[in-house]
């Protein structure tokens, strides 16, 4: 298994700038660009492949690929919404011959009814999903994005002291149930 590929990035952030600034106590509009950047590092430090959480915390589209076909193919990311497509050999494969599987710990895998030949790229839609224009991202999770902005806004430059440089402990504890080890 290679690691994903992003095809398709998301249309919006997990948290709004109005729900930073609301969290924040910011009634101007001369942080605006620096606070929708903070929304953007906790994103990237929390989302997809790279980012700590081993999952997608809005729709987005990714490409799996495998360099031999097995019976059953984990996806590295989730919460898997979908399957768009799945390639073998640089052929399309018929949706009749393989399901989307998800277990209790939240781990997808695409199992086949039949045999394929050569490599199997797998492309599916992650994330949670999107209404009425707002991330529908568990509240924790939320709330973690609405912390670390809290905390890199109030402590702008790079710090050597222990309480200011470490994570706040909340943002762990609310971030832990979330996090994907192995797959």
């Amino acid at each position: 298994m290679h690691r994903p590929i992003l095809i398709t990035p998301p249309d919006i952030l997990p948290v709004s700038l109005e729900d930073a600034k609301a969290h924040l106590r910011v009634d101007f509009e001369d942080d605006d660009a620096l606070i929708e950047g903070l929304i953007k590092a906790a994103t990237d430090y929390l989302d997809g492949w790279n980012g700590i959480l081993g999952r997608c915390l809005v729709e987005q589209e990714w490409r799996q690929d495998f360099d031999t076909f097995e019976p059953s193919l984990p996806l590295a990311l989730g919460p898997v919404a979908s399957i768009v497509k799945v390639e073998a050999g640089g052929q399309a494969i018929d949706q009749a011959i393989y399901t989307l599987q998800t277990d209790a710990a939240g781990m997808s895998r695409v199992t086949f009814t039949e045999q394929l030949q050569g490599p199997v790229s797998v492309t599916y839609q992650a994330g949670y999903p999107v209404e009425d224009g707002k991330a529908q991202i568990p509240a924790a999770l939320r709330v973690a994005i609405l912390l670390l902005v809290g905390h890199w806004y109030q402590n702008r430059e790079a710090a050597t002291a222990k309480s200011v440089a470490e994570l706040p402990y909340a943002v762990s504890a609310l971030i832990a149930p979330y996090r994907r080890t192995g797959v």
